[in-house]
């Protein structure tokens, strides 16, 4: 059974359409990225799955259970929002005992629950602290142990890193994957950060203004961008011009240093770890990444280098002109 299933769902704000007939589904046990740009509607779909939004139309279950027409609180669901929404008058385990003590559990109860999840999160020893008191990277554990407490089989996330650091970041982004196998609930994750995406998820479903534009495996996704939209979206760096209403994306594999002709490059920009530059190909200016080793490659504003056809990923060129990401 699917922790999440959501079919055809649709939202629209008076003439704006913010999402349209988006599909997807979330295993037990799973993580499914939801990746977009800012106003691509990856909210409002994770709005509607939580009950804070009703759809225009289409179809919400969550554990097999239609609850399209239900209340949040019905739902039975983890919901950390991009700000924590954390009780600043409560103290970390009440914050974390609440969602158990709403559901009729005893107090006892609620705070065993509690004390275990902040175990999970490593943060048992600030259980009496005020969430005034903590960091920001403290503070979103607490969110998540809040989250977990429940015991809910489908954990909802909107943009959980975006308030904390670079650093606190990458920390954090192994710890979450590691959490979410052992806790073994369905995650429906929201976010912009195609880093986080690629380190937290096993799927991957890319939003485009309202529309789900390519899902499947992170890596998958990520190496196989299905349009020229998706792949500039993804970071891919030589995205290029191929026949009309086609785009050729070159990966790192079609390109070989040291061989084939030798072109100009007329961009160059040197970091600690190595050298970025671009080269006047005759596919179109590439952008390459080189290390301190193949750098030496680069003789004075020239450097030689092939590129291997069969490499090439031809893809719709769906960027238009002018088009928004």
């Amino acid at each position: 059974m699917s922790a999440l299933r959501v079919t055809g769902l649709s939202r629209a704000y008076g003439t704006v359409q913010a999402v349209q007939d988006v599909s997807l589904t979330v295993a037990a046990g799973e993580t499914l990225t939801l990746l977009g740009p800012s106003g691509c509607g990856k909210s409002t779909v994770l709005r509607c799955v939580a009950g804070l939004e009703q759809p225009d139309a289409g179809r919400v279950e969550i554990g097999g259970r239609d609850v399209t027409g239900l209340p949040p609180e019905n739902r039975h669901v983890g919901l950390v929002f991009q700000d924590y929404a954390l009780f600043p008058h409560l103290s970390v385990l009440g914050n974390v005992a609440y969602g158990p003590r709403r559901r009729g559990q005893s107090r006892a109860v609620a705070e065993a629950r509690a004390r275990q999840v902040l175990a999970l999160v490593s943060l048992e020893a600030l259980e009496s602290r005020r969430v005034t008191q903590l960091s920001g990277g403290q503070q979103q554990r607490v969110a998540l142990a809040r989250a977990l407490a429940t015991n809910a089989g489908l954990l909802l996330l909107d943009e959980p890193l975006s308030n904390l650091d670079e650093q606190r970041r990458e920390e954090l982004r192994s710890d979450l994957r590691a959490l979410f196998a052992r806790v073994g609930a369905g995650v429906l994750l929201v976010t912009h950060d195609q880093r986080e995406a690629l380190a937290l998820s096993g799927r991957v479903a890319v939003m485009r203004a309202g529309r789900v534009v390519q899902q499947g495996a992170a890596r998958e996704v990520f190496e196989r961008p299905a349009t020229a939209w998706v792949a500039a979206f993804l970071g891919w760096a030589n995205v290029l011009p191929g026949e009309p209403g086609r785009a050729r994306l070159v990966p790192e594999a079609a390109v070989r240093l040291g061989l084939g002709e030798v072109y100009p490059v007329t961009v160059q920009h040197r970091t600690e770890a190595g050298v970025t530059v671009t080269v006047a190909h005759a596919l179109g200016p590439l952008t390459l990444h080189l290390s301190a080793r193949e750098a030496a490659l680069i003789d004075g504003r020239t450097l030689q280098l092939g590129v291997n056809a069969d490499h090439l990923l031809d893809v719709p060129d769906d960027r238009g002109p002018g088009a928004a990401p």
